[in-house]
C-alpha cells in the first residue's frame, strides 16, 4: 500500500486540526481562569471599599454625637 500526496496532506491537515483544537481549548481555560481571578480581585476591592465607606461614616457620626 502506497502513500498519495493527497493522502500525506488530508493526514497533515487532520494533525493540524487536532493540535489546533487542543491549544483553543487550552486558550479558554486560561481566559476563564484569568475571569474567575478577576471576579475575585473586584469582589475584594468593593469589600475594602465598603468597609472604609461605612468605618468613615460611622466615625464622622461619632464625631457630631460627642
Amino acid at each position: 500500500m502506497t502513500l498519495n500526496y493527497t493522502d500525506l496532506n488530508k493526514e497533515r491537515s487532520l494533525d493540524e486540526n487536532l493540535s489546533s483544537k487542543e491549544i483553543k481549548t487550552t486558550d479558554v481555560n486560561i481566559l476563564l481562569n484569568r475571569v474567575r481571578l478577576d471576579k475575585k480581585k473586584t469582589f475584594k476591592k468593593n469589600i475594602i471599599v465598603s468597609l472604609l465607606l461605612v468605618a468613615l461614616i460611622c466615625s464622622i457620626a461619632i464625631y457630631f454625637i460627642i
